[in-house]
Parts: structure tokens; sequence; C-alpha cells
């Protein structure tokens, strides 16, 4: 997620609440069940189970994993960050 955040850099999420769009997220990684993902949030679908495109803020960087791979990612297993802290 650079240039947003770097590695080492806090954040503080909660559970719940409905996506919007430019929001960061943390879910776990659809296709790697040991780690979870930070993206923004690119569209929301509505309905009985609210979707959301999980976008990279640099997608050209080398290994990007986002919605582009995986697909939309359900809002009920995210949490939304709420406060970052820079390392150093």
């Amino acid at each position: 997620m650079r240039p947003t955040l770097e590695p080492g850099d806090g954040l503080l999420a909660l559970r719940g609440g409905t996506p919007k769009r430019g929001q960061l997220r943390v879910f776990p990684d659809p296709t790697r069940a040991s780690r979870y993902l930070v993206k923004r949030v690119g569209g929301v679908r509505g309905g009985e189970a609210v979707m959301f495109e999980a976008l990279s803020d640099n997608a050209d960087a080398p290994g990007v994993t986002d919605s582009r791979v995986f697909g939309w990612v359900p809002a009920t297993r995210s949490y939304r960050v709420v406060w970052t802290v820079r390392k150093g």
C-alpha cells in the first residue's frame, strides 16, 4: 500500500460498517488464508451481501495482489481502518 502505508506502520481497525469508496479495509487474503491484506475500497455492491473491490494504491508494483486477481471481497469479514501510525 505504498505510499499510503510503509512496512512497520501500525493500524487500528474496527470490524463492521459498510465499505465506502476510498476507505482502507483489512481482510483475510482470499489467496492465502494465513495472512491479512490492507487495500483501498474501489467500488461497492449492495444487496443481501455487500461486496467491495479491493485495490492497491500502487498497482504496478511487483507482486501486487488485489481484486484484479481474486475478485470482489465480502464486507462481513473486513475491518475499517480508523487510524494509522507511521513507524519512526
